[in-house]
C-alpha cells in the first residue's frame, strides 16, 4: 500500500515540497503535469493539487497527508490535524488601506472588505473588537 501525499501543483510551496521529497531520497517526477505520480523507489503517491483542495483531500482520506499553508487550513475549516511546521513557505496576511486615509481603530467599522480569506478576517476582526 502506498502512502498518499497531496502537494501544490504550482505555487510557493511546490518547489520546496518537491525539494524535501528529493532530499529524503524519494525519486518522483511530474512529467506532463499529471494529477498523480508514483515514486520510483518508495511506496508513495503524490497528488498535485490546487492548494485550496488539499485540506479536502486529506479530510476525505483521499490523501494521507498534505503540505499546505496554515492559512489555507484555517480558512477551509476541514477536520484535519496540523502535524508539523516544515519551515518553508512563510505567509503574511496584511490589511491594505488607501494612503489618503488615516487608519484608526474604528476605521473598518461599516466598511466592506474584499478578501480571499473571510474566515481568517472575521476571526481577526472579532479579536480586535474584543480588545476594545
Amino acid at each position: 500500500m502506498n502512502l498518499k501525499i497531496a502537494i501544490q501543483k504550482s505555487g510557493r510551496l511546490h518547489e520546496d515540497s518537491m525539494k524535501m521529497l528529493k532530499e529524503c531520497g524519494i525519486d518522483i517526477s511530474n512529467g506532463g503535469n499529471k494529477l498523480k505520480s508514483t515514486a520510483a523507489n518508495f511506496p508513495l503517491e503524490v497528488y498535485f493539487l490546487r492548494d485550496d483542495d488539499i485540506p479536502q483531500y486529506v479530510e476525505d482520506a483521499v490523501a494521507d497527508i498534505g503540505i499546505v499553508g496554515e492559512n489555507v487550513v484555517f480558512e477551509k475549516r476541514k477536520e484535519v490535524e496540523l502535524m508539523e511546521k516544515l519551515g518553508f513557505g512563510k505567509c503574511r496576511l496584511s490589511l491594505a488601506v488607501s494612503r489618503n486615509e488615516a487608519y484608526t481603530r474604528d476605521f473598518l467599522k461599516g466598511k466592506r472588505i474584499a478578501t480571499s480569506y473571510p474566515v481568517i478576517l472575521q476571526q481577526w476582526l472579532d479579536e480586535q473588537k474584543n480588545r476594545s
